[in-house]
């Protein structure tokens, strides 16, 4: 089944803890201190998004959506979760279940559909951490529950594991419920446009159609050695030759991570880059009397987003950072 075609969209919204789990200290301790190591659950948003990153491996193989990876590197993806997310937290690893958290034995599941989650039958009546994401639909969740014998369904596959019954899916205590996953820009953008992107037949010039394509959008390090296919993919980012030399005539900035740069972005009205992202734009001058348009001053003059009738001008030199 296609990662965008959920079966169990009825699931109920975030709650703090799901009908069932008073009385289970263990999983009230577990969620609380969960909740204590990523408050607003961008760590674990982090490890999952790592993770379709190590698996599609864009440098290496140009590829960016989940269907174009192998069957069994789809099942290897829980695994890497698995690992990624025992890497981010330091977890210790558990005597007979994937993790020790705060004194509680965890195991960690993942499935590619919300709350389908296959339990081993070492897990069974035990607590569990359950993970989906959607590169798709740039979201994931998390919930934690007790994988109790009467809550799974009868049958089994040939490792004997089962899957939550309708009932034991009404159990999970959601930590996050379907929140922002960091985008992957190439799927954001029109198929036309990503077969533009990758038509060139070098890597500099690649990375300068994404940049002219993906104006406004968030683009991740990843996004661009997926597109570069190249060791030293950063260096056909910066200026002295790469895109931000080459856009600059066309009057395209490539902001980066850098605080000058969030500080122009924000006073643009553009999205803030974030830790290794990108945000490109087209400039023009803004006239004086435009003081009510989003402007930054750049390189001693005032600047705004282009509009399309907007002539093409060279673009404002960024600070050095």
């Amino acid at each position: 089944m296609h990662d965008s075609e959920l079966p169990f969209q009825e699931l109920p919204p975030p709650v703090t803890h799901a009908p069932g789990w008073e009385g289970d200290c263990e999983l009230e301790k577990t969620a609380d201190h969960l909740a204590s190591l990523d408050p607003d659950g961008s760590r674990i948003a982090a490890a999952l998004r790592r993770t379709f990153d190590m698996l599609l491996d864009g440098q290496h193989t140009g590829r960016y959506r989940w269907d174009q990876l192998y069957k069994t590197e789809k099942t290897h993806f829980g695994t890497l979760v698995e690992i990624n997310l025992q890497r981010e937290f330091d977890f210790p690893g558990g005597n007979v279940l994937d993790y020790c958290i705060n004194g509680t034995e965890v195991d960690c599941k993942y499935s590619q559909d919300l709350a389908r989650w296959m339990v081993p039958p070492e897990a069974v009546g035990e607590l569990c951490l359950g993970l989906w994401a959607s590169d798709r639909e740039s979201l994931w969740s998390a919930g934690l529950f007790r994988a109790h014998d009467h809550l799974l369904g009868k049958g089994g596959n040939r490792d004997a594991k089962r899957t939550l019954s309708k009932e034991g899916r009404e159990t999970v205590t959601w930590l996050f419920y379907e929140k922002p996953l960091p985008v992957n820009v190439l799927l954001r953008l029109p198929p036309e446009d990503v077969e533009a992107v990758f038509a060139p037949g070098s890597g500099s010039a690649r990375v300068c159609e994404l940049f002219r394509r993906a104006q406004g959008l968030p683009v991740r390090r990843a996004v661009v050695a997926t597109v570069a296919q190249q060791e030293d993919y950063m260096k056909r980012v910066r200026g002295n030759g790469g895109a931000r030399s080459t856009l600059r005539a066309e009057g395209i900035v490539i902001l980066g991570q850098y605080t000058t740069h969030c500080a122009i972005a924000k006073a643009l009205g553009l999205v803030e880059p974030g830790p290794g992202e990108f945000v490109s734009a087209r400039l023009a001058p803004a006239d004086s009397d435009t003081a009510e348009v989003p402007r930054a001053f750049i390189d001693g003059s005032w600047w705004r987003l282009a509009r399309a009738e907007d002539p093409t001008c060279p673009a404002p030199l960024l600070p050095k950072v």
